[in-house]
């Protein structure tokens, strides 16, 4: 009887021990819960969920699934180290439903320790409002141009619809509404999407939202996404520097690529704790491998810092976001 009794007993200890452990693995999600509102049928609809390693700890995502076929989950990245970033990203499956649905998504994690996340969505998928193609797909821009997309919008249960404006919380991002076709139960806009030259390098991932005059959805969001590149660019856009311990040292190694020769003038930051080995002779051409040195200083915390990289040629240059932890 002994033996049962311990055997229970360490499993109850299990399961208290892992319904404690929840709280620390909900604060890293920035948020638990979207309202995707009113959503176009086979429309591109998904959100971020992101998520950060504020641990000194490496944070392990074993999976996620959904409570009901509406909505996908995936992991952007199941690894994240100390301060590292991802997201848990969640799709729509509006080509293959219909009208307000919602789905809850468990997140399990398996590191440091086992912890399960709850993540909750809801859309009213709207049938009578059809976009072709789904999404303004930007495709790759180059930093400095603009460019532009073209998206037919259809409504298709009567013709006293209207789309009254089409906004964008993003400054560089903007659209013009042009009616296109007017009949008996069928209208048709063209929004034509338009991304100027002052666009940041980076990813583009945001939506118009289009305005009309339909009570049942006043507003219908429309996905915008693309990535700006610029003429030079850094690998890893984003360096983690690792744990270190108080006057520590690592090396790194950036690699610096361009469409056309160029030379590397500087590497700065905003401390004296890198060191870079620019490759001599200075001799111009398109791809350098840069080893660079991070001491640690003497303050434990998080180290975050930018590295500008400045070439002979003033409109070619790159950033690096660069971040680690200093710990005892």
């Amino acid at each position: 009887m002994k033996p049962i009794l311990a055997s229970l007993a360490i499993l109850a200890s299990a399961a208290v021990h892992t319904s404690h452990g929840q709280p620390w693995a909900e604060k890293m999600f920035d948020e638990r819960s979207h309202d995707f509102g009113s959503v176009a049928r086979d429309a591109k609809a998904e959100h971020r969920f992101k998520i950060t390693n504020f641990y000194m700890e490496d944070v392990h995502i074993a999976g996620v699934d959904s409570s009901c076929g509406c909505a996908t989950p995936r992991i952007e990245k199941p690894l994240l180290a100390t301060y590292e970033e991802g997201a848990v990203v969640v799709r729509l499956n509006t080509e293959r439903l219909r009208g307000h649905q919602s789905s809850t998504i468990t997140v399990t994690l398996d590191k440091p320790r086992r912890a399960r996340v709850q993540l909750h969505v809801k859309a009213y998928i709207y049938d009578a409002v059809l976009f072709d193609p789904p999404a303004v797909e930007l495709g790759s821009v180059e930093q400095g141009e603009e460019v532009e997309r073209t998206v037919s919008v259809t409504y298709t249960r009567g013709s006293q619809w209207r789309i009254l404006e089409a906004r964008s919380a993003t400054p560089h991002l903007s659209a013009e509404v042009v009616e296109r076709r007017r009949e008996a139960g069928k209208v048709t806009y063209e929004v034509r999407a338009r991304l100027d030259q002052g666009a940041p390098v980076g990813y583009v991932r945001d939506h118009l939202m289009l305005v009309t005059n339909d009570p049942r959805a006043r507003e219908i969001p429309l996905a915008v996404e693309g990535q700006v590149v610029g003429s030079l660019t850094a690998s890893p856009s984003s360096l983690f520097l690792g744990v270190l311990k108080p006057g520590n040292s690592v090396r790194k190694q950036l690699v610096v690529r361009a469409k056309e020769p160029f030379v590397i003038q500087a590497i700065e930051a905003d401390c004296d704790c890198f060191a870079f080995d620019i490759p001599q002779p200075r001799e111009a051409k398109p791809f350098y491998l840069v080893p660079m040195t991070f001491t640690a200083g003497q303050k434990p915390g998080r180290v975050g810092k930018t590295l500008r990289i400045e070439t002979d040629r003033p409109s070619v240059r790159a950033e690096v976001a660069a971040f680690g932890v200093v710990a005892e």
